[in-house]
């Protein structure tokens, strides 16, 4: 007697009928440690019959094929729709929230609560032992083939929602960098990129750093930042609460190396300008007048002021220094050094000498040589002021 042919048809019938009481101790087994999953057989037995189903056809399929070719793994005769439907338990339960592990355990408990069924089913219709052998084969190994579907499947849903979320992520930077954007629109899109809004936020640029390192840094940065992507490749990021306590040298560390530059601290509202600042401080830095690792916009706002337009710097800086035209390289460079520590000073000689490392009557002589150049303009407050600006920022 064989269970390829008429047996298997007394023990399908059989299993089948079996199959309500083969449930209940699964959910009976399941109701001690994971209450969530035996709820679930009572609340969903009609999601639970058709996997059931199907372990037992093809439970039987495996059997004779393997009784038929004991040396061929059952693994390799999997079924595309058991695949699909185990697949999609497992999705469900990312979806649902459960654990993956929680999931593959209740699978083991649910095999040997099988295999205890197939076995007392069989013996009570009087199979050969070398029937039993092959359904005990069966039926771990499928239990096996079912963990690693579901396990897939979650595996696959969990990567789907990660670039779901990442794309709503992104979207979100998007829409506060537009400037265009009301607060509903803010707020659904948080809400969709499950991202909690913050008082105030900063954009951070990667102004010469590799970008595979940039992508990672925004992951590392925390979960609230979001990042920004131009052409596919990550080149900043959007940071929420850049003033709180310990975050400046928090980001310091992160941001080291990175070639970054930190927009100043804003309203949401604002963000679009926090960027233009951050470029603003970008150019700067890449030019050599801004030198920090990271940079801080808002600790170089006098400088993002001045150089915010370098034709207009190199307007100032002509028309200021125009005085010491005539004098030889050397001398134009000796008395720019003076002048621009006597506007520091307010005049003061010693602490020019000090400063230049040169005698006081140094100092005399050279704004002796000064105030013959530039006339009253050095006793005008608005002239002075200039002058200052022309010499603080000399350029890179």
């Amino acid at each position: 007697m064989t269970i390829a042919t008429f047996d298997r048809a007394r023990l399908e019938d059989a299993l089948l009928d079996g199959l309500p009481d083969l449930v209940a101790e699964v959910r009976d087994r399941l109701a001690e440690h994971w209450p969530d999953y035996a709820a679930f057989l009572d609340t969903d037995r009609a999601a639970v019959v058709k996997p059931a189903e199907l372990f037992v056809h093809r439970l039987l399929d495996m059997s004779i094929a393997n009784l038929a070719n004991p040396e061929q793994t059952t693994l390799d005769r999997a079924d595309e729709t058991v695949r699909r439907v185990f697949e999609e338990i497992g999705r469900r339960q990312l979806q649902e929230g459960n654990d993956l592990t929680r999931l593959l355990t209740a699978f083991q408990l649910g095999a040997r609560v099988a295999w205890r069924h197939v076995a007392a089913t069989a013996l009570r219709l009087d199979f050969a032992p070398d029937n039993l052998a092959a359904l005990a084969d069966s039926v771990f190994v499928f239990v096996n083939q079912l963990s690693f579907s579901a396990a897939d499947g979650y595996l696959q849903e969990q990567i789907e929602d990660a670039m779901a979320r990442e794309r709503r992520r992104e979207d979100l930077a998007n829409l506060l960098l537009s400037g265009r954007a009301g607060t509903e629109a803010i707020r659904t899109a948080a809400q969709q990129a499950a991202w909690r809004i913050p008082e105030t936020a900063a954009v951070v640029i990667y102004s010469d750093g590799d970008q595979e390192p940039a992508g990672t840094l925004v992951a590392r940065l925390e979960p609230g930042a979001l990042p920004i992507r131009r052409n596919a490749a990550v080149v900043g990021a959007i940071i929420p609460e850049p003033s709180g306590p310990g975050r400046r040298l928090q980001l310091s560390r992160e941001l080291a190396g990175m070639g970054a530059v930190v927009g100043n601290s804003v309203a949401l509202a604002q963000l679009p300008r926090s960027l233009e600042i951050a470029r603003i401080a970008v150019r700067l830095r890449n030019t050599g007048v801004l030198t920090d690792d990271p940079v801080f916009a808002d600790e170089h706002l006098d400088a993002l002021i001045v150089w915010r337009d370098e034709a207009l710097v190199a307007a100032l800086r002509e028309e200021m220094l125009a005085p010491l035209a005539g004098e030889t390289e050397a001398a134009r460079e000796r008395l720019a050094e003076t002048l621009a520590s006597w506007l520091k000073h307010f005049g003061d000689r010693q602490a020019i000498a000090h400063e230049l490392s040169i005698h006081p009557q140094t100092v005399r002589y050279r704004m002796a040589r000064l105030r013959a150049l530039y006339g009253d303009r050095l006793d005008d407050p608005e002239s002075r002021a200039r002058l200052f600006l022309a010499l603080e920022w000399p350029g890179p």
